[in-house]
């Protein structure tokens, strides 16, 4: 925490610019957004807020971290009060996305939606937020791999040379131990997941079709946990 009065005074403007920025995100788009527009309403000349921000893209990576991480935090506080079973957990989890993305549509465009033109994201500062969701979701796969909630293929998927280092990559660096066909399957889960939001989210049904989304939503969750093989304890 700042300790100082002018360190205090510069987290509050730091805030300040990040909550301006979201402002000008969901009534301009991002690749509008800009810091002569975020300066004046932050009551200050252009140049006074580049001695906070020193262009476009860092705002924009800004705005990414925040967004990520305000996502993960959606989904953390929904899996504190979701049920002790990993299924139950990812469907939580699922939910929570998809919740919190019809909360922040342009916030979740970002994160997923069409590229910035010209913005490149600093893995160093966005990759640690923007996996916090993903290293939850293949826990909770993990877990329920290891009490045997998930049947394995009748045939190990073929998966080339190249897909299995990546493979073993994510293996080590989630110190999980996970097969093939589990990873395979928690892509597929993953990417259809955010398929389905995203369908929702940009009205890609159009907006007279399927007026409880959130049913459509469920039986979308439905397949994808039917595809991880599951098959419930008795």
């Amino acid at each position: 925490m700042p300790t100082t009065p002018r360190a205090r005074a510069r987290a509050q403007t730091m805030t300040d610019i990040v909550r301006i920025g979201r402002e000008h995100l969901a009534t301009d788009g991002a690749a509008a957004l800009s810091l002569r527009a975020v300066a004046r309403d932050l009551g200050v000349v252009s140049s006074a807020v580049y001695r906070y921000v020193s262009s476009r893209d860092e705002l924009l990576t800004l705005l990414v971290v925040d967004g990520y991480n305000a996502l993960g935090d959606e989904v953390d506080t929904a899996l504190s009060a979701a049920p002790d079973d990993p299924i139950e957990q990812l469907r939580t989890l699922a939910r929570a996305i998809h919740r919190w993305s019809r909360a922040e549509p342009a916030r979740y465009g970002l994160l997923f939606g069409t590229p910035v033109p010209g913005y490149n994201a600093p893995a160093d500062q966005t990759v640690p937020p923007g996996t916090r969701v993903i290293t939850t979701l293949l826990t909770l796969l993990a877990r329920a791999y290891q009490t045997n909630q998930l049947n394995a293929p009748s045939v190990d998927p073929h998966v080339p040379p190249t897909l299995a280092t990546t493979f073993t990559q994510i293996r080590t660096e989630f110190h999980l131990d996970l097969p093939n066909w589990l990873i395979a399957r928690g892509i597929t889960f993953w990417t259809s997941l955010l398929g389905a939001v995203s369908a929702d989210i940009f009205d890609m049904y159009g907006p007279d079709t399927f007026p409880n989304r959130n049913a459509l939503f469920d039986l979308h969750l439905d397949t994808l946990v039917d595809m991880l093989g599951y098959r419930p304890n008795r």
